[in-house]
């Protein structure tokens, strides 16, 4: 549904949530933190009621999908709809005659679409270009560099209210991070600031993990400073452009279950560290603290000639043009120079067009 024009924001605005909540959290645990009583931990989870709140004001002020209702074929409301959202009168029904259309073409294509169909193939490459990102930013230490940040900055010297000032701090990044993205995706392209973001993450990795080898206190507040580095860094690269990579790369008649997949092997990795890192962390199992930044380093590395090879550049491509690019087998490094055949008669349209030709 998303313009062209505006598909790399909104899909890099799919991770604001990632940083926006954990700063609420950061900032309420700031202050309960130290409570002796069950709201340490109550205060929390009411803030969760905070914004389900401000979804139930808002709600009865939005329009209901026009998608939806043409879908469940309501149209004098889709119409209506429509209208609520700047398109009334004949705009409207033009615009209805397209979702109608739209619909049934989406509905042809996904007929009897499968999850065994994503690992066919004809549409292996795509699949595992779609969820790569969602893994890598796993692979690349996002769970230790973001969820065990307050717990090491304690290890590290610090006070508890310092690690918990600290923590908003570390949130105040991954948010201005996250808002930077908004920009340089298309600035800069999905491929470089995947690829070249990732670079960066590696070497910042690999420094970590060279600093906490000493293990003084100051390399250790060195350490602290890298992570919070990281984690700006991390969420203006591959932290938001994996989910533009998921929406874009992934074929229209697999694009809910390539999401759906991603999503699920992302949180299945996120789960598994959840239960390794405690052993590999703390100081009465492995105790090997920071230095676990080599191992994601190295996880990183691995994952660098991955994307290097096969991760192509989609900024300004519709679905069609993709389409024709990877059913042509096109090398993912040379996408962004490659003119693809529903370009060139897009162009020769429009030049005809300006001619006054008839079509």
């Amino acid at each position: 549904i998303t313009p062209l024009a505006l598909r790399g924001l909104f899909t890099c605005l799919s991770a604001l949530s990632y940083t926006l909540g954990p700063l609420v959290v950061a900032l309420i645990i700031n202050e309960t933190g130290t409570f002796n009583d069950r709201w340490a931990y109550r205060a929390v989870f009411c803030a969760q009621y905070g914004f389900a709140a401000i979804a139930a004001v808002l709600l009865p002020f939005m329009p209901e999908s026009p998608w939806f209702l043409a879908m469940k074929d309501r149209d004098e409301k889709s119409l209506r709809s429509l209208a609520k959202l700047g398109h009334a009168g004949d705009e409207g029904r033009i615009r209805l005659a397209v979702i109608r259309r739209t619909l049934d073409q989406v509905s042809r294509e996904t007929a009897g679409a499968s999850y065994l169909e994503c690992f066919r193939k004809s549409n292996l490459r795509r699949t595992v270009i779609s969820i790569s990102p969602l893994c890598i930013q796993s692979l690349s230490g996002i769970m230790f560099a973001a969820s065990y940040f307050t717990y090491y900055m304690q290890l590290a010297g610090y006070s508890t209210a310092d690690s918990f000032e600290l923590q908003i701090v570390q949130q105040c990044c991954s948010l201005v991070g996250n808002v930077m993205s908004w920009y340089l995706v298309d600035k800069m392209g999905r491929r470089p600031l995947t690829v070249y973001g990732l670079a960066v993450l590696t070497v910042i990795l690999l420094v970590t993990g060279g600093l906490a080898l000493p293990g003084t206190l100051s390399f250790n507040r060195g350490t602290v400073a890298l992570l919070l580095l990281y984690c700006w860094w991390y969420n203006v690269t591959i932290g938001a452009t994996a989910y533009t990579v998921l929406a874009e790369v992934s074929t229209s008649r697999l694009r809910i279950k390539t999401i759906a997949l991603g999503l699920a092997m992302q949180n299945g990795l996120n789960t598994m560290w959840s239960f390794v890192l405690p052993y590999l962390f703390n100081p009465d199992q492995l105790n090997l603290g920071a230095k676990l930044a080599f191992f994601f380093g190295g996880l990183a590395v691995v994952s660098l000639v991955h994307l290097w090879f096969n991760l192509p550049e989609t900024a300004g491509r519709t679905y069609e043009e993709l389409d024709e690019m990877f059913m042509k087998k096109i090398p993912a490094r040379k996408f962004k120079e490659h003119t693809p055949d529903a370009a060139v008669r897009g162009q020769a349209v429009k030049t005809a067009m300006g001619k006054g030709n008839d079509l």
